[in-house]
């Protein structure tokens, strides 16, 4: 097992960012035997060690009980699987556990995105690399070091199998991490996809200097513009307007702790993307998925003008002052979305 202790393994984490940790925490304080599979070997190392995750989450101590390992043979062996890769890598890592994975192994997708190229949620992906097992989404407003640190957070799992995000919910559960039970895992996986590239938007304002009055407004907008997103995709409204969806977009556009805020501020203040991105090593999902999601609303014929602006400086090479005035000229509507027509 690539060095860590032989014990029992309740909960596998597939990922070990800061938020594989931070959800290997969360578990093994809920009672379970942990195993996390990263792939680099420094973090596999220190885990083992005793000395945490100082890589993706410096200065936070992490049970000793908690095991890492570099095969994904020794994670799948586990009886819960929570899959915590970034995004664009969500495709690879599960195609290569699939050949170790048991067919009934419940799977809790926590990446927040849409991939590049094929457009689709991490849902989709995971039910083509890894079929017909039992699955389920957790997301909602979390940072990872908070977590960690067991400070108060509260959290969607969703599931079509009630069942199973209830039993999810009473798994992962503590006086600390709150999971509520969903039904809907199509609105709670759009929430945190969307969320990131609106995050990106708000940075960009604050690094312009454009003020609160801005941000909020983005982040009302931007809501307007989840919703109409996720219940084009099947999601429901209120699940857009609870913890995964309104809760994690109001986290990330106001916090700096946020990896796709500080992205953005950074962008906003006349810094270059390939900068930004060589200094850090870890990910803004943002980047990589607003193509993607503005893509895929084109497809269903979405109207998303925030994420669209977005998307035209990271990947089009916008002008930030050009495209912040283009919104700024978008025709006055009503709040409803319909255009208001000029008496006479």
């Amino acid at each position: 097992m690539s060095g860590a202790p032989a014990r029992t393994v309740d909960i596998g984490v597939v990922g070990g960012g800061a938020w594989g940790s931070a959800l290997a925490t969360v578990a093994r304080r809920a009672g379970a035997g942990v195993l996390l599979w990263a792939r680099e070997a420094e973090v596999v190392a220190a885990i083992n060690a005793g000395r945490g995750n100082p890589a993706f989450l410096p200065d936070v101590a992490l049970d000793r009980a908690i095991a890492a390992t570099g095969d994904l043979a020794d994670v799948a062996r586990a009886a819960l699987l929570l899959l915590v890769v970034p995004a664009q890598h969500l495709r690879g890592v599960s195609a290569a556990l699939a050949p170790h994975l048991a067919p009934a192994t419940p799977i809790v997708v926590c990446a927040k995105g849409v991939e590049t190229g094929s457009t689709k949620l991490m849902t989709e992906l995971v039910a083509e690399t890894l079929p017909g097992r039992p699955m389920a989404v957790l997301s909602g407003p979390t940072f990872a070091r908070e977590v960690a640190l067991g400070l108060p957070t509260a959290v969607t799992v969703a599931s079509r199998d009630a069942a199973l995000a209830a039993q999810l919910a009473r798994q992962l559960g503590g006086p600390t991490f709150r999971p509520y039970a969903s039904d809907d895992p199509v609105g709670t996986e759009i929430g945190g996809a969307v969320k990131n590239v609106l995050a990106i938007a708000c940075g960009i304002a604050m690094g312009r200097g454009l003020g609160d009055n801005a941000r909020a407004a983005l982040i009302t907008r931007g809501l307007a513009e989840m919703i109409r997103f996720g219940v084009a995709k099947g999601g429901r409204r209120e699940t857009l307007i609870g913890l995964s969806g309104l809760g994690d977009l109001t986290l990330t556009c106001t916090s700096e702790q946020s990896r796709n805020l500080s992205l953005g501020m950074a962008l906003g203040r006349g810094r270059k993307l390939a900068d930004i991105i060589a200094e850090r090593r870890s990910i803004a999902e943002g980047v990589d998925s607003a193509a993607a999601l503005v893509a895929l609303a084109g497809r269903l014929g979405i109207e998303m003008p925030i994420a669209g602006a977005v998307d035209a400086v990271l990947n089009r090479g916008a002008d930030i002052d050009a495209t912040i005035a283009g919104l700024l000229q978008r025709p006055f509507r009503a709040e409803s979305g319909d255009a208001i027509v000029a008496p006479g």
